[in-house]
């Protein structure tokens, strides 16, 4: 039986533990109050009488739902059975829990019996429990809970539904996990990001910088997802794409801050392709002797335009008779592979081009592979450059929305960039939505001059489109620009 002291001591107890919970449903008074004297008196018979006592009623084993595995405390919600929360077994599993030397009974309710987590999803995240992080199906202990105020933070027993808080030392979250209680796994949608428009080149400041920026970025991605780092091996240039040059400037101070690696940003390459107008025929000739087997090799070509704006060259070979023999012809390609990695023009890449190899010659002895793509290369040079060669620039298809006053002046800026506007569209909100085609070249900075002339109002889109040929303007601009290029390649 309960003795008179002790059931006052219980007594005593839980009504400090009531009054500190009364947001508490009587259900989950009643079953944590037997679950709690289960596990602190580790007696069955003991159990129903303290619970007896606590709840002021006759001592009934109809009362008491032992514990079988985890404990889960459950609700009906929309008229359906719902686990609320969860009480992992191994949390309550103390095997010495009655000889634990300099506690008493209200310490050990408090310490090892009332901590528990709830679902993030009902209500409220304590501290002392773990969290599922729903989509990478791992677990995350819960250390300590904090709000920030400014850069303060400071340690709460909980959050709240809408509260924002922070969670500390967390293993594999990321920017857009969802995280909820074991029981009850709730997948939230991701939510819906802004592409990011705004680029810009960047590059180390210290030579062997390169690995730790490569690293620190990586690391600012999985937190910020509006970063992007993209490689473009065409132009050998690094971009590195925000929300604005604002938030590429706060980027850039997070690496010299948080990462001690210094990047300098600067106005990327545009994309710019070369290919051909007209057909040409040539012919390409590599001879040398210099003691021994010398190199020898002979190709006749024609050069065409191709069509295809997607594929930098198409290779066929007509010859007859033997005059190359067939052996030679993948030497010749690779010759033209090389070749269209880097145009003769203005050392871009190059597209659109047919080559068809029709005749040629070739010495018994000094003939080899490499001859042949020597001669291939020499061939396509003069050839690309007599079938009056152009430079084709990348246009994008543009969607800019502003408020309908702004029109007008988004409208005359476009034009200034050499867009083509294609059509206005009403949102029925107050706003327009101008459709333009307009080159790459010109849209840098572009979300800063939009910011400026609506006020901070307007927003814009873009994908690649297709590529143009250049104004003649911007095409002898670009060769001059690259002349150099162009001579150290042909070295």
């Amino acid at each position: 039986m309960i003795t008179g002291s002790l059931k006052n001591k219980i007594n005593s107890i839980w009504q400090d533990f009531y009054n500190e919970n009364m947001a508490q449903t009587a259900e989950i008074v009643n079953q944590l109050t037997t679950l709690m004297f289960i596990k602190m008196l580790d007696d069955k018979q003991n159990a129903i009488e303290a619970q007896a006592a606590v709840l002021g009623i006759e001592p009934q084993e109809s009362e008491l739902t032992f514990l079988k595995g985890d404990y889960k405390y459950k609700e009906f919600i929309n008229g359906k059975e719902q686990i609320v929360f969860t009480i992992p077994y191994k949390e309550l599993r103390w095997k010495n829990f009655k000889n634990l030397n300099g506690m008493d009974l209200a310490d050990r309710i408090k310490n090892y019996v009332i901590p528990f987590i709830k679902d993030p999803n009902n209500k409220s995240v304590g501290k002392f429990g773990a969290l599922l992080n729903v989509e990478k199906g791992t677990e995350e202990r819960l250390n300590k809970l904090y709000v920030l105020q400014g850069s303060k933070p400071i340690e709460v027993p909980e959050l709240h539904a809408g509260d924002i808080g922070a969670i500390a030392k967390l293993v594999s979250v990321q920017t857009g996990d969802s995280l909820a209680g074991k029981a009850n796994p709730v997948l939230y949608p991701k939510a819906i990001l802004s592409t990011p428009y705004t680029y810009k080149r960047f590059k180390a400041v210290n030579k062997g910088d390169e690995d730790k920026i490569s690293q620190a970025l990586s690391k600012i991605m999985s937190e910020d997802k509006t970063v992007r780092v993209e490689n473009d091996g065409a132009n050998r240039q690094s971009l590195i794409y925000g929300m604005g040059d604002q938030h590429l400037d706060v980027v850039v101070s997070m690496l010299k801050d948080r990462y001690k690696v210094d990047v300098e940003l600067s106005k990327p390459k545009v994309p710019f392709r070369e290919t051909i107008r007209k057909n040409s025929d040539v012919e390409g000739k590599h001879k040398k002797q210099s003691g021994g087997h010398g190199q020898y090799g002979h190709v006749k070509m024609r050069f065409e335009p191709s069509g295809d704006m997607e594929t930098p060259y198409v290779f066929e070979q007509v010859v007859v008779g033997g005059a190359v023999p067939k052996n030679y012809f993948p030497a010749v390609e690779k010759g033209l592979q090389e070749c269209v990695q880097k145009g003769p023009l203005a050392a871009y890449p190059v597209v659109g081009v047919k080559a068809t190899l029709y005749d040629g010659s070739y010495h018994p002895v000094d003939s080899s592979e490499m001859a042949f793509k020597m001669a291939t290369i020499l061939a396509f040079k003069k050839g690309f450059m007599d079938a009056s060669p152009v430079l084709l620039e990348p246009i994008v298809s543009m969607k800019v929305t502003v408020p309908d006053k702004y029109t007008g002046d988004v409208m005359g800026d476009l034009n200034k960039r050499r867009g083509r506007v294609l059509g206005m569209n009403p949102d029925h909100n107050g706003n327009t939505i101008i459709e333009a085609d307009v080159p790459l070249l010109e849209i840098y900075g572009y979300s800063t001059d939009l910011r400026s002339m609506t006020g901070g109002s307007g927003d814009f889109s873009y994908e690649f489109a297709r590529y143009e040929q250049a104004p003649g303007d911007i095409q002898q601009k670009e060769i001059e620009a690259r002349a150099s290029k162009v001579a150290a390649d042909a070295e």
